[in-house]
């Protein structure tokens, strides 16, 4: 019979990499987290880690049982589901990881619809960009994200997870020189030549910004990178830079500056959610969910929409 726990740290340890970060996020001594795995080992007759330089990886005996440990979670959290949704009133913690626009657009009207339903519910937003925040959904850091998808570069697809549409997010070219007369590819020439801000380099909003011009056959002057859309905001808006900007910038509000489709088609960002499998029955994580559709239908009168399908399920 193996140790759950023990399982459990073998489980942190591929998904944070290295026994330090494993202790750091469970407050143990590294020394401690090794004793626990060495004695997991003995438990299964069979090397479970070995040596790469200075750390560990574990051997496909390790990834056959750390399979075996997800598959035994799930049902634990089925388990924790099946029990909340006993209980007459919703208590505990919901924490979320959001990116930057959808925590300032969305979460301040969801966050008033769960605490007015459910005043014993905590939560807990962390802003975090899409790759962080996978992470810590997967090593259970946080309960829910929402993710943002471009086209052609869709979220890595992990077999732990269930995602669930929330809205589309159209995509548009801004610069205070770029008025509604110019033709829509010809607005993005004409700003071949200016400076850009953009996302990071490696991040999925760069690599969709860098094929849209590409596209239109330049290679844009990045000169301002930033993951912080506020900003891209502000230097478009000094006419510093241009920039692709998400109507979730504006929800809510009119746009300060002229907006112009993207040419060229792939020009609306999906937004979802996304949870570990088996918890999505949980009653919080179902409450926090309806309660971010509801925050899109209430900013309906904005470009950000759900499809008609979407709407009837």
């Amino acid at each position: 019979m193996f140790d759950l726990h023990r399982l459990r740290l073998l489980r942190e340890l591929k998904h944070r990499g290295t026994l330090a970060a494993v202790a750091s996020a469970l407050s143990y001594c590294p020394s401690s987290i090794s004793q626990q795995l060495s004695l997991l080992e003995s438990e299964a007759g069979v090397p479970l880690l070995e040596r790469v330089g200075r750390g560990v990886r574990l051997t496909p005996q390790a990834e056959v049982l750390v399979a075996h440990t997800e598959a035994v979670l799930e049902q634990l959290e089925q388990a924790e589901a099946d029990i909340a949704s006993s209980l007459s009133e919703l208590t505990g913690t919901l924490r979320i990881a959001s990116f930057q626009t959808a925590a300032l657009a969305l979460m301040p009207t969801a966050l008033a619809l769960l605490y007015d339903a459910h005043p014993g519910l905590r939560i807990q937003v962390t802003q975090m960009e899409r790759e962080a925040a996978l992470s810590a959904l997967l090593a259970h850091d946080v309960d829910l994200v929402i993710d943002v998808e471009y086209p052609g570069d869709p979220s890595p697809c992990h077999a732990e997870l269930e995602q669930e549409f929330l809205g589309d997010d159209s995509m548009h070219l801004v610069y205070p020189g770029v008025t509604n007369a110019t033709k829509v590819q010809e607005a993005l020439r004409m700003l071949a030549d200016h400076p850009w801000v953009m996302e990071p380099d490696g991040t999925a909003a760069r690599r969709w910004a860098m094929t849209v011009c590409r596209g239109a056959g330049f290679e844009p002057d990045v000169r301002y990178e930033s993951a912080d859309l506020l900003l891209h905001l502000r230097l478009v808006e000094q006419g510093h830079a241009a920039a692709l900007l998400p109507d979730l910038v504006w929800l809510g509000r009119r746009p300060t500056i002229p907006l112009r489709p993207v040419p060229f088609g792939q020009k609306t960002r999906t937004l979802v959610t996304a949870v570990r499998r088996g918890s999505s029955r949980h009653p919080a994580i179902q409450t926090g969910r309806q309660a971010l559709l509801t925050a899109v239908d209430k900013h309906s009168e904005t470009t950000l929409r759900r499809p008609p399908s979407e709407l009837s399920q």
